[in-house]
């Protein structure tokens, strides 16, 4: 797996989660739109853009996976 940055674009977030392998979605954006309004995705913004905090988005990943177990 590549490294990501601390704080990922939108772009890496699609990419870091793997939405093109998993949606059928013609846009990806919809789809992170979808897990910030729906299923609380972590973000944050600096200068009106989405930002997603690393940390953030492994814990809220791993939070994910346990409600599935």
């Amino acid at each position: 797996m590549e490294p990501y940055p601390d704080i990922m674009t939108e772009e890496e977030l699609i990419r870091y989660l793997r939405i093109p392998e998993i949606s059928k979605a013609a846009d990806f954006h919809n789809v992170i739109e979808n897990l910030r309004r729906m299923h609380d995705l972590p973000s944050i913004q600096i200068c009106r853009q989405p930002l997603y905090p690393l940390e953030a988005v492994v814990k809220w990943v791993e939070k994910k996976a346990e409600l599935v177990d």
